[in-house]
């Protein structure tokens, strides 16, 4: 295993830098996506019949659920790619940039989810919009992880070839499996949403080698 270079060297792209401050940033922009899903669930005006106004925003709860996830998911393998990249110059900061702004746009693409099932018109440009977001974040990730990967110059020594190969294959399937699920939504709306819904239980399974290897540490009574 190659020593881990010193941060801070310089690069044709720029100094590299700590990428604590990327993951923070990033996981502040996700909370806030993440919470702006709720606000798309608005309540019934009629009072009335609240049970039936309730049922009646099932399409809302469909796309809260849905897009929750899968942005939860997008949080989660956020933290296994930086786990293991020891520093982000210019071209890592722009690409998460990107990929923040593609998150920020997903409540939007919820609301137009929900509306679209809610009103019985455009479900297929919808469920193809839902699709086409997540889509774009996952040719992000890919993007990423092959530049971090390229020569090993931006990994960390936390993670061995094998890892590196099982973490770039899943996010590989995502592009499959979403655009898989995107295109048939353009076919059949139902259809899509389910394949996407399907993606949310396979992807949280967890990566082969997505775990740092820890130093083994000394006890207090190990003089070796």
């Amino acid at each position: 295993m190659e020593p881990v270079q010193e941060s801070g060297g310089s690069t044709p792209f720029g100094v590299e830098r700590d990428p604590a401050r990327v993951v923070a940033f990033s996981d502040a922009v996700i909370a806030i996506a993440i919470t702006l899903l709720v606000l798309e669930i608005r309540p019934p005006h009629d009072t009335r019949h609240l049970l039936h106004g309730l049922a009646t925003l099932w399409p809302s709860y469909l796309a809260y659920a849905v897009t929750f996830m899968l942005i939860g998911q997008v949080w989660a393998n956020h933290h296994i790619m930086f786990d293991h990249i020891r520093s982000a110059d210019r071209v890592v900061l722009f690409l998460n940039t990107v990929l923040l702004m593609d998150i920020a746009f997903l409540p939007f693409a919820a609301s137009v989810l929900a509306d679209s099932f809610r009103d019985g018109h455009g479900q297929r440009t919808a469920v193809v919009l839902h699709g086409i977001a997540f889509e774009f974040a996952a040719v992000l990730f890919n993007v990423i992880w092959r530049y971090a990967c390229h020569d090993r110059r931006l990994l960390a020594a936390t993670i061995d070839s094998a890892g590196v190969t099982a973490i770039g294959r899943r996010f590989q399937l995502a592009l499959i499996w979403l655009g898989t699920g995107t295109l048939l939504g353009a076919l059949l709306p139902v259809l899509g949403v389910a394949v996407i819904g399907a993606f949310i239980l396979y992807y949280w399974l967890p990566i082969a080698g997505e775990i740092a290897k820890a130093r083994p540490r000394r006890g207090h009574g190990d003089h070796s």
